[in-house]
């Protein structure tokens, strides 16, 4: 029965991915000022803290979900627009794909979850995440954007491609077995 259901599983974050990866094919709107890594690299961060208004763009991180694991948060002080991959890499956050799917899926972020944490599933057994290939649909980072003034929403595109504002937010989510489901306002 848990391989029947862990089938079923992958199978669904597997549909996920496609419909996700599809969404990213159609491409972006082409924008006359695309920001790049050296606009986040001239940018400030401010750590511990969401930034204030439309001075930057604000950076979570939030593994609560696991035993021991927390939340943090980035002010990245910029009047320019930036790829939310080029933000996390100049706050240090560091992202890990997988083997199967390289950058495309985000499997640990800062080392979390390392490859030698237990993680429970809701059957009570116990799931090791290795990065080979999608991770566990009861366990998994995710991605979500507010824009300034708005709400938290799915990301509809990956870290490489996600264009944030000045005001806006983006936020790396550990999902375990459901919770939470989304970030908190």
């Amino acid at each position: 029965m848990t391989s029947t259901l862990r089938s079923i599983a992958a199978a669904a974050a597997s549909a996920v991915l496609l419909l996700s990866l599809a969404a990213c094919a159609t491409g972006a709107p082409e924008s006359s000022a695309t920001p790049t890594a050296s606009d986040a690299a001239s940018a400030t961060i401010t750590t511990d803290a969401a930034c204030a208004g439309d001075e930057g763009v604000t950076l979570v991180v939030d593994a609560t979900a696991l035993e021991g694991g927390d939340a943090q948060e980035w002010c990245l002080l910029t009047e320019e627009p930036v790829i939310a991959g080029d933000a996390f890499t100049v706050a240090g956050i560091e992202t890990e794909g997988t083997e199967e799917y390289g950058d495309q899926v985000v499997c640990r972020v800062n080392g979390v979850p390392s490859e030698d944490t237990p993680i429970p599933a809701e059957d009570g057994s116990e799931y090791f995440e290795t990065c080979a290939a999608m991770p566990a649909a009861f366990a998994y980072w995710s991605l979500w954007e507010k824009p300034a003034d708005g709400e938290w929403g799915y990301a509809q595109e990956g870290a490489s491609t996600l264009e944030l504002e000045p005001g806006d937010a983006v936020e790396l989510l550990f999902t375990l077995n459901g919770e939470p489901a989304t970030p908190t306002p």
